[in-house]
């Protein structure tokens, strides 16, 4: 706001007032020389200064809002900065492979639309034309609630919980490292639970049997209800059985990421809520 502006404007409706008033000083001299002929002006400018008194109130008024926004204003623009601020170190903490999943899914999702769309024009077309309105089709049921569980959380750690470690614990993993291997950890856990809820029908002999193992382990009690996989689903892209990936499990079993158990001849890592 330009407060020299306002503060002008204002010294010159005082100014403009004062003037006023002199001139009514004036016009009382005058109608006292001569009474029979001054009521109407002096009527006239009594108006013209209580409409002038009006507007200069309603003017103050104004300025004093305006004044009063200014710390809310403020007060917003930087609670908008510091949004921006932590949604930028969020999008530059996420997986480069993550973000490709997505565009693609957004990519597929596009091409389904705009596929559908001239089809749906041209449907409109035929019926437009036609001589006779054919009978409207019978309502569709309501869409069926797909059951079943969510898919995986991704628990992501922060910077500060990768600076929290020690250096021999840290070595030379990044961020970026750390969270693409979350990823891979919860895509394994997904593939899992599609097993574990698939009917024997759609599923290889070869692979049925590791579904049935996997609904007995899914039934143990520490592991019910929880996702899980097995080491030996660990094979990438980016957690893989050697010293980077050892050591990625070490940390996030750390920082409570995952829980492990031994089931009969296997190694269970479950998902775990970051406390």
């Amino acid at each position: 706001m330009d407060m020299k502006g306002s503060d002008s404007s204002l010294d010159s409706i005082i100014s403009s007032f004062n003037t006023r008033i002199t001139e009514l000083q004036e016009l009382v001299i005058g109608r006292n020389m001569y009474p029979a002929s001054s009521i109407t002006d002096l009527s006239a400018v009594d108006a013209s200064l209580k409409a002038m008194e009006l507007q200069v109130q309603a003017i103050k008024d104004r300025l004093r809002e305006e004044i009063e926004a200014i710390p809310k204003a403020k007060k917003l623009i930087d609670a908008s900065l510091r949004q921006q601020k932590k949604l930028q170190s969020i999008y530059s903490h996420v997986p480069s492979n993550l973000l490709d999943r997505l565009a693609a899914s957004n990519l597929g999702s596009s091409r389904r639309m705009m596929s559908e769309t001239p089809k749906q024009c041209t449907d409109f077309d035929n019926e437009k034309f036609e001589e006779e309105p054919a009978a409207p089709p019978p309502p569709l049921p309501p869409p069926k609630e797909k059951k079943g569980r969510a898919p995986p959380p991704l628990w992501f750690i922060t910077v500060d919980e990768l600076d929290s470690l020690s250096s021999y614990m840290r070595g030379r993993l990044t961020l970026e490292k750390v969270n693409a291997a979350i990823s891979d950890m919860a895509m394994y856990a997904e593939a899992n639970a599609h097993l574990i809820a698939a009917p024997k029908k759609k599923l290889a002999e070869n692979i049925w049997e590791k579904a049935l193992e996997l609904r007995d382990i899914a039934m143990t009690e520490g592991v019910k209800g929880k996702y899980f996989f097995l080491e030996t689903d660990i094979k990438g892209p980016s957690l893989k059985l050697d010293n980077t990936g050892k050591a990625i499990l070490t940390v996030l079993r750390h920082l409570g990421r995952i829980s492990e158990i031994r089931i009969g001849h296997h190694r269970v890592i479950i998902l775990s809520k970051p406390q």
